[in-house]
């Protein structure tokens, strides 16, 4: 053997590294390709991986429309609490009208019925 000749390993990292030159060269060429020759493929893939970072927007209604909700729910409960008391009273069974506006609002419920059982019973 000559002075010229490789050793074994000298020539395995050469190889190695020609390889790893060569990947990265057909890698970049390949992105630079896609990047210029089809950018409105990629664009929805941009997009998405934008968003990934963003939080998601939270509909928030406003304070004053949240405390109205809140009183009509209030309201809600506090009639039909009336309506429950006013159907298990028993001094209601002796009570026609009571029992007949009872009967209608259990048939067909409605603010007119509910607003004469809290008239007519106790």
């Amino acid at each position: 053997m000559s002075d010229r000749s490789l050793s074994l390993p000298k020539l395995t990292l050469a190889i190695a590294l020609g390889v790893w030159l060569g990947f990265i060269a057909i890698a970049l060429t390949t992105w630079l390709a896609s990047r210029y020759l089809f950018p409105q493929s990629l664009a929805p893939v941009a997009q998405a991986v934008q968003q990934l970072g963003k939080p998601a927007p939270v509909a928030l209604e406003p304070p004053n429309r949240m405390f109205e909700q809140y009183q009509q729910n209030l309201q809600k409960q506090e009639q039909q609490q009336a309506l429950d008391q006013a159907r298990n009273n028993a001094r209601n069974l002796s009570n026609p009208k009571c029992q007949f506006w009872l009967q209608q609002d259990q048939n067909a419920p409605n603010e007119k019925t509910r607003a004469n059982v809290l008239q007519f019973c106790d």
